[in-house]
């Protein structure tokens, strides 16, 4: 190999580990950029909440901070995506939401409130339980491509028990709804109600 060759081969190295560094560098910045206007907006978001009161001011900050927070996750999972950043927004919407529902509930009272709480809860229950499914298949599939046989059956093992216990979850929570409605009953109709819910989803 001669002296210009060498001299060559050593330039285009630099030049390609100039460009990577040059890359990080803008991605870091944008990060930054974003992570700054997200901040902002949050800001705003809650500035503008003042000028409510009550349970009005209560749902706007919730809107308010599970938007930041959404935001956040969201952008963190386009600066270093993987089944753990996705699994990280789904999870922050599921919260953000409940978080909202929840403060909707306040408008209500007695049993209707309660059931209310138990629903916004069932909703939050499955949606996390999707996200678990979500990233536990991701990373079973991704592991898998790069398995024996025996490793590809045990992660799709692992695929199969996620999707089993959020089954079981959704299940649990819904069933802590259908109790909460039986509470609007009195005497035997709700002895009743209580037994067909347990019944439906198979509770001793």
């Amino acid at each position: 190999m001669n002296k210009l060759t060498m001299n060559l081969m050593a330039l285009a190295l630099g030049v390609a580990f100039s460009s990577s560094a040059m890359a990080q560098a803008v991605a870091r910045d944008e990060y930054k950029a974003s992570e700054q206007k997200i901040a902002t907006e949050y800001k705003s978001a809650k500035k503008a909440c003042d000028a409510f009161k009550d349970n009005k001011k209560d749902i706007c900050l919730a809107e308010a901070k599970g938007k930041d927070r959404v935001a956040k996750a969201e952008l963190n999972a386009s600066y270093k995506p993987s089944a753990k950043a996705n699994h990280n927004v789904l999870v922050a919407k599921a919260e953000a939401d409940y978080a909202v529902t929840k403060e909707h509930c306040d408008d209500l009272a007695g049993n209707a409130k309660a059931v209310c709480l138990k629903e916004a809860k069932a909703k939050e229950t499955s949606a996390k339980a999707n996200a678990d499914v979500k990233e536990k298949t991701a990373s079973a599939n991704a592991e898998a491509s790069t398995k024996t046989t025996d490793a590809n059956n045990a992660a799709k093992a692992t695929a199969s028990d996620a999707r089993k216990d959020a089954a079981e979850d959704k299940t649990d929570a819904q069933y802590e709804v259908e109790k909460a409605k039986c509470d609007a009953w009195a005497g035997a109709a709700k002895d009743t109600c209580l037994k067909q819910a347990k019944e439906r989803f198979g509770k001793q």
